[in-house]
């Protein structure tokens, strides 16, 4: 399979053109053949124009590059190494959403001819791909599994708004269901991979080392979340406990904070889920869920407390929330926890406008029957809730003049720690 790739005999697909997705294919197209597919007609239209949907790349990025962009299910047929790159959230009732990955592989099964290999990237639960997704493959290709098509797994470990960690000098790890298999996807990854390919022994190992990655720092997120809380109490800044602490060699940084996106705060719930049916019951991933997931609410009480504390009549009351993106610097709203502080808010019947540098008014529209808003003024809380850089560059003054009175800024990340002198002022 490597040497037909290289010999651009055969084209690699990649399925799904998300934040993985399209810098995989892209990548891969400075290189070899490439099609590019997703369902969405309008995002291929955008492709095609060198417009990148999740507002991640730029328009050279799409520059000299040896790739086609389709949502015709007929044009897969020329591939024969696919990559399946498609979300894996979680429902309502936080369990894992298995069906674009499995309408993923229906897809791709449709396609598949003899000899052909199948990599997922989509992070899942240890054995998800072999006990989920090959049934569906081999159903749709009326072919078997191992003897008529390989199948591998190699996690994504793209970072959104992270301009140092790439996807090239990040290193890689990947999986096959046999020797040959496994060396030919590691070999075809190492094409673009320039920090290196780890060979994990199994798919399972390899699918489980992504939900141990995430799963380790949401539960160490919860620590420090929960030590926020008991530093609150006690009337220090954890912040300052923090740069305290770090001076000892191996102190591990993290710092506490809203815990959304769509691997953090997802990804857990994959391997509580697969534990569940094993009949173990995860006590500490668990605990660091529910932390994790209150944060939005905690939040917004101690806000309310601080505007209490200054008489402000909740009825009356308006608040700035800045910023509704997972993260600081990235377009992505999906399965942001600000939107858990704006539900507190309403909760409390507060009004409050939500602004945000980045984020697409009509998909926040869509997403959560949203308005966007401009900055106002006399507002008798600021929130300041991602650090995107328009936000982190304000100062003081500029705060006071968009607020009642003293003014209070809630500072989620400390950002502005030791700079706001006559504000109220607090943070986790």
């Amino acid at each position: 399979m490597y040497s037909s790739i290289i010999n651009k005999e055969k084209k690699i697909a990649v399925i799904g053109l998300g934040y993985v997705g399209l810098p995989i294919a892209l990548e891969f197209a400075k290189h070899v053949p490439v099609i590019g597919f997703d369902i969405k007609p309008e995002r291929v239209e955008m492709m095609k124009k060198g417009i990148d949907p999740s507002r991640e790349l730029e328009a050279k990025d799409f520059e000299n590059k040896d790739i086609s962009f389709t949502s015709d299910l007929e044009d897969l047929k020329e591939a024969g190494f696919y990559i399946i790159a498609v979300p894996t959230p979680i429902n309502e009732h936080k369990q894992p959403e298995l069906k674009p990955i499995l309408s993923a592989s229906e897809t791709v099964g449709k396609v598949l001819n003899h000899g052909d290999y199948v990599v997922y990237e989509s992070t899942v639960y240890p054995g998800c791909t072999e006990e989920d997704c090959v049934p569906v493959l081999e159903r749709f290709s009326g072919m078997t599994y191992k003897t008529d098509f390989k199948v591998g797994y190699s996690p994504e470990r793209i970072n959104p708004g992270d301009k140092k960690h790439t996807l090239v000098n990040i290193t890689k790890v990947s999986s096959g269901c046999d020797e040959t298999s496994a060396e030919n996807i590691a070999k075809v990854y190492e094409i673009i991979i320039t920090a290196g390919v780890h060979r994990a022994s199994s798919i399972k190992v390899s699918e489980a080392a992504k939900i141990m990655e995430n799963t380790q720092r949401d539960v160490n997120i919860a620590l420090m979340n929960e030590l926020s809380m008991i530093f609150n109490k006690i009337g220090i800044n954890t912040f300052e406990v923090l740069d305290a602490a770090g001076t000892k060699w191996n102190f591990l940084p993290f710092v506490p904070g809203l815990v959304g996106g769509h691997c953090i705060g997802v990804d857990p719930y994959y391997l509580l889920h697969k534990a569940k049916q094993l009949g173990h019951h995860a006590q500490i991933i668990n605990s660091g869920r529910a932390i994790n997931d209150s944060m939005g609410a905690y939040v917004t009480k101690e806000t309310i407390k601080l505007m209490l504390a200054q008489d402000k009549v909740l009825s009356n009351a308006k608040v700035l929330v800045m910023g509704l993106t997972f993260k600081e610097n990235v377009s992505d709203i999906r399965n942001t926890r600000v939107i858990d502080i704006l539900q507190e808010l309403n909760d409390y019947k507060v009004k409050y406008d939500i602004v945000d540098a980045y984020a697409n008014t009509e998909e926040v529209r869509e997403e959560y029957d949203i308005e966007l808003n401009e900055i106002g003024d006399n507002y008798d809380a600021i929130i300041l809730a991602v650090n995107h850089d328009e936000y982190t560059r304000l100062n003081e003054d500029f705060f006071q003049s968009i607020s009642a009175g003293k003014g209070i800024l809630v500072d989620i990340k400390a950002i502005f720690k030791d700079r706001i002198k006559k504000m109220t002022y607090w943070s986790l």
